[in-house]
């Protein structure tokens, strides 16, 4: 028989137990460890990528020459050729960086939208908020409205059709009765479609023959006409948005979880559910003024952040961020690539490669949209 030493026994069943639950602390310590990596790669993608996005266009220049004109204005280098310089600098560098912005600025308020109608079918357009910036947008353009502001005239126009909607869509869901999910969804599809219809009007009522076509390659979006200082109020917007939104992460995330979970929790669903309104309207408006309607962005950057690292918007939020971005700058280098001297619209890019990269994800058997994963 067997000596048993004392305290073995206990030892025998004691680990087993113990052994059982490292995996998973195992597998928490990882993904706490995995997001802030995955982060600090992909905001290296993006830079990278940024720099290589000013080797296409219409003139291709060369990696060095690039980087060149990149180091001079970062002050690391001598100067540059003045044409390459022009060209590069100050056509190209905006337009990537705006990419970037309206990137971030659309996944993040993407994943604000799924959280606030607890709908995984939600993008960033579900309120109307750009269809009302399509009516702005077009009455500067067939109407000639905005007209003292310059430059800034098809941006604040948008801007101001933006802000109108979201105005309209508040107004009429408080009279209803209050913020609830589905006054949201049903306001603003019913409203988007009113605002289509005005856009739709003010064309048709044009007596110039391009105002369709210039109306039409607004809607679907581009960053072509992106300057330097068009791109800080946009900026500014993105990270307030962000910040804002990830200190209210814990409340998002019981959110997410159902109202009444989220009331039994001690959070104000209704003044949340303001605020989420109010962030998600800001940033979309922003965005839309500066870059016209581009969609898909909005809708499937959120599933493929909570695929990477989960539906805890601490995690979720900054790689959304970071993912879009990166995706409508690559989005940007094929829309003006694929039918050189021409560019594509944005829309029409991210419509074809978002669809597919959709349905891919959703075919994921271990994808789940509600609770955390």
């Amino acid at each position: 028989m067997a000596r048993v030493i004392p305290g073995e026994e206990r030892q025998r069943d004691f680990l087993p137990s113990q052994l059982s639950h490292a995996p998973r602390r195992g597998r928490r310590v990882f993904r706490r460890v995995r997001t802030p990596l995955l982060f600090l790669i992909l905001i290296a993608v993006g830079a990278a990528s940024f720099v290589i996005s000013l080797t296409f266009g219409s003139v291709e220049y060369s990696r060095d020459e690039v980087w060149t004109v990149v180091r001079a204005h970062l002050g690391g280098g001598v100067g540059p050729d003045p044409a390459v310089d022009a060209i590069v600098w100050q056509l190209r560098a905006p337009r990537g960086l705006l990419a970037l912005i309206v990137g971030a600025g659309l996944a993040v308020s993407g994943v604000a939208m799924q959280t606030l109608v607890r709908n995984p079918l939600a993008d960033p357009y579900l309120l109307g908020v750009s269809a009302g910036a399509s009516v702005g947008a077009t009455a500067v353009i067939t109407l000639g409205m905005f007209s003292s502001f310059g430059v800034w005239a098809l941006s604040g126009g948008a801007l101001v059709g933006a802000l109108g909607a979201t105005a309209t869509v508040y107004a009429v869901t408080v009279i209803q009765g209050g913020i609830t999910p589905l006054r949201l969804i049903l306001s603003g599809v019913v409203l988007s479609s009113a605002f289509s219809a005005i856009a739709s009007f003010l064309v048709f009522r044009s007596p110039e023959s391009r105002a369709a076509q210039s109306v039409m390659f607004w809607m679907l979006g581009s960053v072509a006409g992106a300057q330097w200082d068009r791109v800080v109020l946009p900026l500014g917007v993105v990270v307030m948005g962000v910040v804002i939104l990830m200190s209210l992460s814990s409340r998002l995330d019981a959110l997410a979880a159902g109202p009444d979970t989220a009331a039994a929790l001690g959070v104000r669903v209704g003044l949340l559910r303001q605020a989420l309104f109010f962030i998600q309207a800001l940033l979309v408006g922003a965005m839309v003024a500066v870059s016209g309607g581009i969609g898909f962005v909005g809708l499937v950057i959120p599933h493929l952040a909570r695929l990477m690292v989960g539906s805890l918007h601490i995690r979720l939020l900054p790689i959304a961020a970071a993912t879009g971005a990166v995706f409508l700058l690559w989005v940007d280098v094929l829309s003006r690539v694929a039918a050189a001297p021409q560019e594509i619209p944005l829309g029409v890019v991210t419509g074809v490669l978002g669809a597919p990269l959709f349905l891919l994800l959703m075919g994921r058997n271990r994808y789940r949209y509600e609770g955390h994963s």
